[in-house]
């Protein structure tokens, strides 16, 4: 799902492997792996996509670079 901001392009959930897939500016495309359902949707309605990706993704989960 596209989002409006100049943080984080786009965002998808495959809820089956816990797998919150983002997209950022330039392209680049990373796998957080283990996050819960919630956090994607909350990651949806906030008001900043980019400060809630700073408070509650980044650091918090492992991730992996999509090729």
């Amino acid at each position: 799902m596209a989002l409006d901001s100049t943080c984080v392009v786009s965002a998808g959930y495959d809820a089956r492997r816990h797998v919150l897939e983002l997209e950022f500016p330039g392209g680049r495309v990373y796998d957080y792996l283990a996050v819960q359902e919630s956090v994607h949707e909350e990651l949806l309605s906030a008001d900043s996509h980019g400060r809630y990706f700073n408070r509650r993704i980044r650091g918090h989960f492992d991730f992996r670079r999509v090729a």
